[in-house]
């Protein structure tokens, strides 16, 4: 008689899965302002007040994975979601300037046109939508977007609100900077400051 032998449950146990990286991540990039202007007059951050002004940009962050970046994940001609699920978003508690545009303090929307002429930042007063559902008659204006090659390629979208600071020893910055957006082979910028 023939016996047959079943190996143990333990030794069936299925291999560990792999780690793996999300198709995109959520990312912020902040610059505060140590004051609060209610009204015409400027307050010093304290306890009474909900803090220091910001300037925030809040966004869906893909990555690359080894796709192409420009005229690939990022079509030609045609106005990009600018980041990954919802639109990305601005909020100021001030009113700025972004590149030439004037922006009232509140919340918009950002988008992204990339063509054989160059590259321009669309500010849209919508807000909560998903990033492809773009009113374009709530547009507020668009910004050109200075275009530079990167020496090594960024593999994810990542946003940055540079302040400039003339003096960097003091701790202080001006109330102005650069916006920076770095993807694939590209980095984008666009002068900003607060209106006084």
């Amino acid at each position: 008689m023939a016996a047959l032998l079943v190996p143990p449950l333990a030794a069936q146990t299925p291999p560990p899965t792999p780690l793996r990286i999300a198709a995109s991540s959520y990312a912020t990039t902040e610059v505060h302002l140590n004051a609060r202007r209610i009204g015409t007059s400027w307050y010093e951050e304290d306890a009474s007040l909900s803090g220091p002004s910001r300037i925030a940009i809040t966004y869906g962050q893909p990555h690359a994975r080894g796709r192409k970046v420009e005229g690939g994940l990022i079509p030609l001609d045609t106005v990009w979601r600018f980041g990954a699920n919802m639109a990305t978003t601005l909020h100021t508690d001030l009113d700025i300037t972004l590149g030439d545009l004037k922006l009232a303090r509140g919340d918009y929307s950002l988008f992204v046109l990339y063509t054989r002429s160059g590259w321009q930042l669309i500010v849209n007063r919508g807000t909560g939508q998903w990033g492809t559902d773009r009113d374009a008659s709530k547009d507020a204006g668009r910004v050109p977007l200075a275009t530079r090659t990167l020496a090594e390629p960024e593999g994810s979208l990542t946003i940055y609100l540079v302040p400039d600071a003339a003096q960097p020893t003091t701790g202080y910055a001006d109330l102005r900077g650069v916006l920076r957006i770095k993807w694939g082979v590209t980095e984008l910028s666009t002068g900003w400051r607060i209106d006084q």
